[in-house]
């Protein structure tokens, strides 16, 4: 089974680079963050004609996120954390696998920019938030994948210029010792349980040239629990989509289980 991660930047614009990917990588599951658009909007027939049902959590303009799938998809929980500006942030479902009941947590984590702000405190508080729902979840089943976009740089090797981000909502000490109580919870960051220091950029802003430059940063993340470790197969970032024309400025992450 092959399990991909992707921060589309809206799902209308880049649909036409979404159907590309989903033909010739062809993931059995697909979770998108950041879809911008509200659930009656969402292009549901463009992926049921290529045989994924859609499950979405959609937001006006911003947010929102989806999981597209050709398995079948139980259990769909959008309410895991009580948001307090009702963005549209989680998405979970189940899914079986082997005989293990899978579930799957896709999520876009606030940005948290500019610190010392509202903005960085709603970012702790979402994060404080998932934390405490991953503690009760993993006590009910303890087969849990948690992927997207969750805007955590966890280590200097993660970003091209450790220095400029050292006071960033994203790298800051406080929300990194968040990401790293995630991971004590039982869970595994699979590309660094594959890859101890290879750089593993999945994000390039759209200025100052940074795709051509490889200005990148590590900011979308798989997360999995001990218990599937050793069905994980390989890890792989995709950077085929963000080459391509109107690109999202994030790319596809991609887990194949055994």
């Amino acid at each position: 089974m092959l399990i991909s991660s992707w921060n589309v930047n809206s799902v209308r614009a880049r649909i036409e680079n979404i159907k590309s990917y989903l033909l010739k990588y062809k993931p059995d599951i697909l979770m998108m963050q950041e879809i911008k658009t509200e659930d009656v909007n969402f292009p549901y027939d463009d992926f049921s004609s290529m045989d994924y049902e859609s499950h979405v959590f959609g937001q006006k303009s911003y947010n929102g996120v989806a999981i597209i799938s050709r398995e079948k998809l139980k259990n769909l929980k959008t309410d895991l954390i009580k948001d307090k500006l009702k963005q549209s942030r989680i998405i979970s479902a189940e899914v079986k696998y082997k005989k293990k009941v899978i579930q799957l947590i896709n999520i876009y984590t606030p940005n948290g920019n500019p610190v010392d702000t509202e903005k960085y405190d709603y970012k702790k508080n979402w994060m404080d938030q998932l934390i405490k729902q991953l503690k009760l979840l993993t006590k009910k089943n303890s087969n849990v994948i948690l992927a997207g976009d969750f805007n955590v740089i966890p280590s200097a090797e993660d970003v091209y210029n450790v220095k400029s981000f050292e006071d960033d909502a994203l790298y800051r000490l406080e929300i990194r010792k968040k990401f790293r109580e995630m991971l004590n919870l039982g869970f595994n960051d699979v590309y660094r349980h594959f890859n101890e220091t290879k750089e593993g950029y999945t994000f390039w802003d759209y200025m100052r040239g940074a795709w051509q430059k490889n200005n990148g940063m590590r900011i979308d993340h798989f997360l999995v629990s001990n218990s599937l470790i050793d069905q994980i197969k390989s890890i792989n970032i995709n950077k085929d989509p963000r080459g391509r024309e109107k690109p999202s400025d994030h790319t596809p992450i991609e887990i194949k289980l055994t």
